[in-house]
């Protein structure tokens, strides 16, 4: 009887460990910092880490005449080992279904944050999407596009950020050196 009672402690004891650590995947992330993790990613997953609720708001284009908006969810954590940060990423709305992950690590040699992308668009599923890096507050991903039909430069900036949202605006080169707004999302922490 002793046996089956020391037995019986020992499962409830690995029981509880799981289901508290299954039960804070934030905490979990940051604790998972290793030494592979770099400074300048240990401040993206501080800033973005998290499971997020998300409103896209898009302005009216010539791509959308009257404007659009998508909803969804978005969860940023840790990955492969502490060495890069993954964003999964869900919403849709009027401006249609948009599915994508990112993977963001830091280039120690080149001193500049690295973007990788991978999307429902299935002409162009996977692409490297520029180069990033912390201006003041404000986290800046610059790339080049194809916009109908022609190069474009667009850019990424997150700002506003605090533990429980950030905000993310698309912009696009509308005359060099001018860059115009194009979306606005809102990240709210779920």
């Amino acid at each position: 009887m002793n046996r089956f009672l020391l037995l019986f402690r020992y499962a409830m004891t690995v029981v509880i460990v799981l289901i508290v650590s299954w039960a804070q995947p934030e905490e979990r992330a940051m604790a998972s910092l290793q030494s592979d993790s770099s400074p300048e990613i240990e401040r993206l997953v501080k800033a973005f880490g998290g499971e997020w609720k998300v409103v896209e708001t898009f302005e009216r284009s010539e791509f959308l005449p009257n404007g659009g908006s998508r909803r969804g969810t978005a969860r940023i954590s840790l990955g492969t080992g502490g060495t890069t940060v993954i964003e999964d990423y869900h919403s849709d709305g009027s401006a249609g279904r948009l599915d994508f992950i990112a993977v963001i690590w830091w280039d120690k040699d080149a001193e500049i944050y690295r973007f990788f992308t991978c999307s429902n668009n299935v002409s162009r599923a996977c692409q490297l999407r520029g180069t990033a890096h912390w201006v003041g507050e404000r986290f800046v991903n610059d790339y080049e596009d194809m916009v109908a039909g022609k190069k474009t430069k667009l850019q990424d900036s997150f700002s506003q950020i605090t533990p429980v949202s950030f905000t993310l605006i698309a912009a696009i080169s509308a005359i060099p050196g001018d860059m115009k707004p194009v979306i606005a999302t809102v990240y709210t922490r779920r």
